[in-house]
């Protein structure tokens, strides 16, 4: 091998490089008797490839990049033991054409140029193609994969890469046009299972020397959450554990001794983490207080940063919450400090409680809905001066300027609230804010038609006030037990006004 970067191998199939000569498989090495079990029992031809069906009719482009009747460059982006490598090694063993495999853990720019010389020298000389496949080729860096645009375009090398990120976010847009992009899935129960018995009778794998239960096989097909090598691996344990007890029966007992914990899918800087992330928001949003609990769980199982799922939450709490429930920011800020202060283990229970309210309690998103028109007018170019009446006036000069003139203090009314101009000119009138009627938002939703009569000296309703009531009523009521939101407003426009 000419680089680190290329996986080691034993003797290759002909001499790469060698003019005429045949195909090379340069990067897999042959599956032997102690090789692992998901190894061994990689599929000989295309037709025992299990669960990838949409992607093996009839001249499709997986199909036709195996039998290569089509000299296509190709992502193949999926779940981990959905068969990305499985289909790499078909690919490699399947024509006359060479095949180089490489990491992009451990490749750099020198080993691509590298390989695609040669690539370059052996088509001049009438050698055959050269396919060069490419694991976890998001890890490649935007450099690294600008170095195979120009040999990926002239057909120099097929590019093969392997990828469980979403390629629209981990490949640059270049690269990604110039492939097919092949979406594969993870494996459903029923093809993990047929699996795990093709593991027990086949030759390559336990060669029917044990018998595995069903209860068993059930425990593996659910550990496995679709992917294949993470079943056959199960399996291998847990025909190494029988073989050492000196029985030839994996019961459940024998499966569970020997895969105690599942490990969970969930990759904190990958595609995964992005899911389960949005899986938990929604469900919360959703009131789905069992399924919000078990993507919270699911998390820190992964060992996420349970600082980041806090603030998940103290932003849920008022962007989907909101004045419905305002305790409900309360409750999330409070969590978000706890897992400063307390740390995990234990503070995976103040994050359950949080979860729970934020699940159960009633939903508004006006506030969002309200600074999301608020900021679009502002980048509109609408607003206008600062109306005089509201701008400081406690600067030597200022009083001159006329700023402050005819500001009224609405604490000097018995309401807690007068009429006033406290927006720009072309903003008076514009409603940002539009009250839900759920939960502790519907009292706002009240009183707020109330206050923005008053400060925007609306005439009063002939008859009724709002709610039913008359007006006179309502406007005294804004005075009384009511009065927590225009004071507190009120209240902050004086301390403004004493600075």
């Amino acid at each position: 091998m000419e680089s680190d970067a290329l996986f080691t191998l034993g003797e290759p199939t002909g001499a790469p490089g060698a003019p005429g000569a045949p195909g090379g498989v340069d990067g897999f090495t042959a599956a032997r008797a102690d090789s692992p079990l998901p190894v061994r029992m990689r599929p000989a031809g295309i037709d025992e490839l299990v669960g990838q069906n949409h992607l093996l009719a009839p001249g499709a482009p997986l199909r036709q990049l195996v039998e290569g009747a089509a000299p296509m460059s190709v992502i193949l982006w999926g779940p981990p033991g959905s068969g990305k490598t499985t289909i790499a090694h078909l690919v490699a063993h399947a024509t006359d054409r060479r095949f180089v495999a490489m990491s992009a853990l451990t490749a750099g720019v020198k080993d691509v140029r590298a390989v695609i010389e040669t690539a370059r020298r052996q088509r001049r000389s009438g050698g055959p193609p050269t396919v060069l496949f490419i694991d976890e080729v998001h890890r490649f860096s935007k450099t690294q994969q600008d170095s195979l645009l120009a040999a990926v375009e002239d057909r120099t090398v097929t590019l093969l890469a392997a990828t469980t990120e979403n390629p629209y976010f981990s490949v640059i847009s270049p690269l990604l046009s110039r492939c097919v992009l092949l979406t594969l899935q993870a494996l459903d129960d029923t093809a993990v299972r047929g699996l795990l018995r093709r593991a027990v009778a086949d030759e390559r794998g336990l060669a029917g020397s044990l018998v595995l239960a069903e209860d068993a096989e059930d425990h593996l097909v659910r550990l496995a959450g679709g992917d294949v090598r993470k079943a056959l691996t199960a399996l291998e344990a847990a025909a190494a554990t029988a073989t050492a007890t000196g029985v030839d029966r994996i019961d459940l007992a024998v499966a569970e001794q020997a895969v105690d914990v599942a490990a969970v899918r969930y990759d904190r800087d990958g595609d995964a983490h992005y899911d389960v992330t949005s899986a938990f928001i929604k469900s919360m949003r959703g009131s789905d207080v069992d399924a919000a609990l078990h993507w919270l769980a699911r998390m820190l199982v992964a060992g996420e940063d349970a600082r980041f799922i806090a603030r998940r939450m103290v932003i849920f709490a008022s962007e989907d919450v909101g004045m419905a429930d305002p305790t409900a920011l309360t409750v999330a800020t409070a969590a978000a400090h706890a897992v400063e202060y307390v740390g995990l283990p234990e503070a995976q229970l103040n994050l359950a409680q949080a979860a729970i309210h934020l699940a159960t309690a009633p939903k508004s998103n006006s506030a969002t809905t309200a600074i999301g028109a608020a900021v679009a007018d502002v980048r509109a170019g609408r607003g206008g001066a600062v109306p005089r009446g509201l701008r400081d006036a406690h600067y030597s000069g200022a009083r001159g300027l006329g700023h402050g003139a005819g500001y009224r203090y609405p604490h000097d009314d018995h309401r807690g609230v007068v009429t006033q101009q406290y927006a720009p000119d072309d903003l008076v009138g514009t409603d940002y804010y539009r009250p839900s009627g759920h939960g502790a938002e519907r009292a706002v939703a009240t009183r707020l038609p109330v206050l923005r009569r008053i400060v925007r000296g609306l005439p009063a309703p002939a008859t009724r006030g709002e709610a039913g009531a008359p007006a006179a009523a309502n406007d005294a009521r804004v005075g009384g037990t009511e009065q927590a939101a225009g004071a507190s407003e009120g209240g902050g426009d004086a301390t403004e006004g004493g600075q």
